[in-house]
């Protein structure tokens, strides 16, 4: 059984323990959020947001869950992950490296619509290039919580090419290494 937590909306926090395995699986489609219902014995206890999994840092099992009580239509701020859509330029064309900076962002809007993850198309990519949270596109009734300067997907050179660009561009000076040990010839 897994220990979780029941808090929000004024009321008492109300423990409870659920199957193990069953949340697993749960947690796995709903870690991020969306809006669960909660049901004993076939009674519906409340509906809630997964706020927070704590797992065990060697086993990766779920040890706690915390859950926020919420209204299906109540504004709520959530963190939804990342995902990416399209090829970018920049990687396919120019061998670039495309770095995802940020994997979640985070949004607030009405809590039985939250989406399961945000598309960013970076099918515009090119190298050198970035999407910050500011352009991304919302789904209508939501706003941006996450600053919208935050950079989160990054389209740059790789590592490779630009060693091979500085090596080009660089003239190697020869030096005449210094052997230690020798005497040197003094002259009177």
């Amino acid at each position: 059984m897994v220990p979780a937590v029941l808090y929000g909306h004024g009321d008492a926090p109300r423990h409870l323990a659920m199957e193990g395995r069953a949340f697993e699986e749960l947690a796995g489609r709903h870690e991020a959020g969306g809006v669960l219902t909660l049901v004993h014995a076939g009674k519906t206890i409340d509906t809630a947001l997964l706020r927070a999994v704590q797992r065990h840092p060697v086993t990766r099992r779920v040890i706690h869950v915390d859950f926020q009580r919420v209204g299906l239509t109540e504004a709520v701020t959530a963190r939804v992950p990342i995902a990416t859509v399209g090829v970018a330029p920049g990687v396919k064309e120019f061998g670039g490296v495309m770095d995802l900076l940020a994997h979640h962002i985070e949004i607030e809007g009405p809590a039985d619509q939250l989406p399961e993850h945000i598309d960013i198309d970076v099918s515009e990519l090119g190298v050198h290039r970035h999407i910050s949270a500011g352009e991304v596109k919302l789904p209508k009734g939501f706003r941006l919580v996450t600053s919208p300067e935050t950079v989160l997907i990054t389209v740059e050179a790789s590592k490779t090419a630009r060693q091979v660009e500085e090596s080009a561009v660089g003239t190697v000076e020869q030096i005449e290494p210094e052997v230690l040990g020798q005497k040197s010839e003094i002259k009177a």
